[in-house]
């Protein structure tokens, strides 16, 4: 699986996954994701990614050309890049440790499912416990709206993730 995290607003973008990982797969999805930066009107100004040998200098020379400026993790610092590390955790723990994949579509699907989980609901404690896609609510003071308020529950993935919302 290839994903990128933006660290300021800990927004996730899952870019594939395979079982065979290439050189020519990880540029690709290089391409892609310059691709939807522009289409987002949004722009990355560093990348930081590990020193494996699936990362061609092709995959980096995509990035350069689009104006962001590869960083390489050192060796053996995995909290060089603690974000990523930590949303690799994450994801294992509260989705693929407890989903039976099938095959790829399968974990496609549930993988776009988790991002979609991860940036529109799922409050981040690095970020004030907001959601990446959505500011935080103001605080309910009025003690009578909270007694009264209706909380209902959404499940996605057959009930391995939930999402908790007010009812109107």
């Amino acid at each position: 699986m290839l994903a990128v995290i933006e660290h300021a607003s800990r927004q996730i973008r899952v870019l594939g996954a395979t079982a065979h990982p290439t050189a020519s797969w990880v540029t690709q999805a290089a391409k892609n994701l310059v691709m939807d930066l522009e289409e987002a009107s949004n722009s990355a100004r560093f990348l930081i990614r590990d020193r494996d040998g699936k990362f061609p200098t092709l995959f980096d020379a995509v990035l350069a050309d689009a104006g962001v400026q590869v960083l390489l993790t050192g060796v053996r610092i995995p909290r060089m890049n603690a974000i990523m590390e930590r949303w690799i955790h994450s994801c294992r723990h509260e989705l693929l440790d407890r989903t039976l994949i099938w095959n790829q579509q399968h974990l496609l699907h549930a993988l776009r499912e988790y991002e979609q989980f991860y940036n529109n609901h799922r409050p981040h404690q690095g970020i004030v416990n907001a959601r990446p896609l959505h500011p935080l609510p103001p605080p309910a003071t009025d003690q009578t709206v909270i007694t009264h308020l209706d909380i209902r529950r959404r499940q996605r993935l057959g009930g391995i993730l939930n999402e908790y919302y007010h009812a109107a």
